[in-house]
């Protein structure tokens, strides 16, 4: 897979509209920028992320893209609900979205941690993969310590989780960890839902509709998954200061991309992008190499803004 993939949540929800002719124009603009990891999710639109994928394909018969779906938020998320009736019931409609009959890779939905841990679940995704309802599976994860206990898992193919230069936990030893047992890492929410593109400032508003706005204090899902749980005002600050650690000609949400590229273990980072505009400028991140200073300025600007109310919660 391209080590800059894209993710589709945008372009099914929760992001504000995003048009059916816009959201094709976004896959053909990353894919036409060597993009090859599409990242969706039976619930981004109901499964619209899903279909969009599915025309796209359709329309693009030659292109060679791995597709990753996620399952596991349609329903109460409690352990009683992670079972194979509905692992089948998930995935079958999720082949259906996507017009496939075997699916690339799919990843449980950020389930509650008793999932992770419970050996039932594992032996009905090894079901599925011998039944060839897909090809592999994976878990994507809230918390470390999540993603260290689905790495210890021999079938668990990837592990995504939220890494970028305001999130860096994962550094100390899921990373190492899943180089380890060969597991592929998914970094998602690579730009702390823009604050790392460097555009807000703290009067910065969003769409009613847009989860920037409605889960700022984690009203409607885990609240790591809004600016990478970062307080908004503080992270306004703390992308000023990353930004100023980089030259002139470099794009903050590029550099913040190529930070993400650069630590090793990295399979993939999936940034959503609303445009063509945004998928092309993404894309270039995998040809940046950051100099060193910048590295360990994304360290200092980590400890003296974020670390105390980041590193011990996820």
């Amino acid at each position: 897979m391209s080590v800059v993939g894209l993710g589709t949540w945008q372009l099914g929800a929760d992001w504000g509209d995003v048009s059916r002719d816009d959201a094709m124009a976004v896959l053909e603009a990353a894919v036409e920028s060597g993009v090859t990891f599409l990242d969706t999710a039976d619930v981004y639109g109901d499964g619209r992320s899903e279909q969009v994928i599915a025309d796209f394909r359709r329309a693009h018969p030659g292109v060679d893209v791995t597709v990753a779906t996620k399952m596991g938020r349609r329903m109460d998320q409690v352990p009683e609900n992670y079972v194979m009736e509905n692992f089948r019931a998930w995935t079958d409609r999720s082949r259906r979205n996507l017009d496939v009959e075997t699916l690339d890779l799919v990843q449980l939905h950020c389930p509650p941690t008793a999932v992770v841990e419970d050996d039932e679940v594992y032996d009905a995704l090894d079901t599925l993969v011998a039944e060839g309802v897909t090809a592999a599976y994976g878990v994507s994860v809230e918390t470390c310590d999540q993603a260290l206990a689905a790495i210890a898992r021999p079938g668990v193919a990837s592990v995504q989780i939220i890494l970028n230069a305001f999130r860096l936990k994962p550094l100390d030893e899921v990373l190492p960890a899943a180089r380890a047992a060969g597991v592929g890492i998914i970094a998602r929410v690579p730009l702390a839902s823009g604050l790392l593109s460097g555009r807000y400032t703290t009067d910065t508003t969003f769409a009613e509709d847009d989860h920037r706005t409605f889960n700022r204090a984690g009203e409607a899902f885990d609240v790591g998954e809004t600016f990478s749980g970062v307080d908004f005002e503080v992270g306004v600050r703390a992308a000023q200061e990353f930004a100023a650690l980089l030259p002139e000609d470099l794009p903050p949400a590029r550099a913040a991309l190529a930070w993400v590229v650069a630590q090793e273990g990295v399979s993939t980072v999936i940034p959503g992008a609303r445009s063509p505009e945004q998928a092309r400028g993404n894309a270039a991140a995998a040809g940046v190499t950051l100099d060193g200073s910048v590295l360990e300025g994304v360290r200092r600007v980590y400890d003296t803004h974020l670390r105390e109310a980041i590193h011990p919660r996820w």
